[in-house]
């Protein structure tokens, strides 16, 4: 018989199907993480929540296999100017509610007078009828309480009630946090911050936003302990128990409320901003990056950015991030900016002494 041998088109063929079998059974790329922004008009928060949700794939492929959702306002104190707007988190209900999520709304705010705050004093505290006179009072001032009941949804104190221990492998800080049960039930988190500086942090957005959970039963209201035992890590005092409490919990959303924002020497003590602006996307990092790149920051400026990225987090650049909407450039301003000190300056006069 007479042997043939491969001719130069079959050697290709071969070539071409080993190289088209190894491309099929490698891994996809793993997409980008999307982000949108979008312009309020006209005063319309719910229309630019509404389309910044539907961005990014509608509330419905969001919260796929979530059921249990707490969405997480930034009330830091009783300030309207400093604090996120109740029609934001109305629509973000409406949202939820239309594709049958069991909603809650929670929040640990940080000071108010005259439960830890006299004269010019701010203080640190453990005690339950402090924080929970505290907390229903900035409730009641900025329309929490009546948003709840409007709504027909729970409002809850994170600083008191029924407290679960939480692992943190890894932690910078914390290898195991005290939070409220309810975020321990809780299938997705969504944090709504106000666009704003920070003098700790740089700036307070999507993920500074939890340091609200940090309960003040356990923490101190101000968060005292917590301040004081990330400082020992590194110097904001801030952005390591930042990432510790986002790697214990689901956050899985973040809409930024930047109809207003805050710019200087924030959160509560800076000028405001009339940025119109509604920021929203599932990867919180990726989320605080764009917002914070509105506001004219870089990425390797805001601490907490840095520590995300070293606990495992992505994205690390921005040109990793899809954005989607408005473009950043369109949007961008340059914001004042705070007065950045570390936490053992800070400590000296917020939160000094204990009540």
């Amino acid at each position: 018989m007479q042997r043939t041998h491969p001719t130069r088109r079959d050697l290709l063929a071969v070539a071409a199907g080993a190289i088209t079998s190894r491309l099929c059974a490698a891994p996809p790329l793993t997409a980008r993480p999307v982000v949108s922004i979008v312009k309020i008009r006209n005063g319309n928060i719910d229309s630019a929540v509404e389309h910044a949700i539907e961005l990014l794939g509608g509330m419905r492929a969001i919260t796929r296999g979530k059921e249990r959702v707490l969405l997480k306002p930034n009330l830091v104190s009783p300030q309207p100017n400093a604090t996120t707007k109740p029609a934001v988190i109305r629509t973000l209900a409406r949202l939820m509610k239309a594709v049958n999520k069991d909603l809650s709304i929670g929040e640990g705010s940080a000071a108010a007078a005259p439960f830890n705050v006299q004269g010019t004093e701010v203080f640190r505290t453990t005690k339950k009828d402090l924080l929970n006179g505290l907390q229903q009072y900035v409730f009641d001032q900025l329309g929490y309480t009546e948003l709840a009941k409007s709504l027909r949804l729970p409002l809850l104190n994170l600083h008191t009630g029924e407290m679960v221990d939480v692992k943190v492998p890894g932690a910078f800080v914390f290898d195991t946090l005290t939070i409220h049960r309810s975020l321990a039930e809780t299938d997705l988190l969504c944090s709504v911050p106000v666009m704003k500086t920070h003098s700790l942090a740089g700036v307070t957005l999507g993920m500074k936003n939890l340091i609200g959970l940090y309960p003040g039963v356990v923490y101190q209201a101000v968060r005292g302990r917590m301040h004081d035992a990330t400082a020992k890590v590194e110097p904001s005092g801030t952005a390591a128990a930042i990432v510790d409490m986002v790697r214990a919990n689901k956050l899985g959303l973040v809409v930024v409320d930047g109809s207003t924002a805050m710019q200087g020497n924030g959160p509560m003590d800076g000028t405001l901003v009339p940025m119109e602006t509604i920021v929203a996307g599932a990867n919180p990092l990726a989320t605080d990056m764009v917002a914070a790149s509105l506001m004219g920051f870089n990425p390797p400026e805001i601490p907490t950015f840095a520590w995300a990225n070293k606990a495992g987090l992505r994205p690390e650049r921005l040109d990793e991030i899809e954005i989607r909407g408005e473009s950043v450039e369109s949007v961008r301003r340059r914001f004042e900016r705070p007065q950045i000190l570390p936490w053992n300056v800070v400590r000296n006069f917020w939160g000094a002494r204990e009540i």
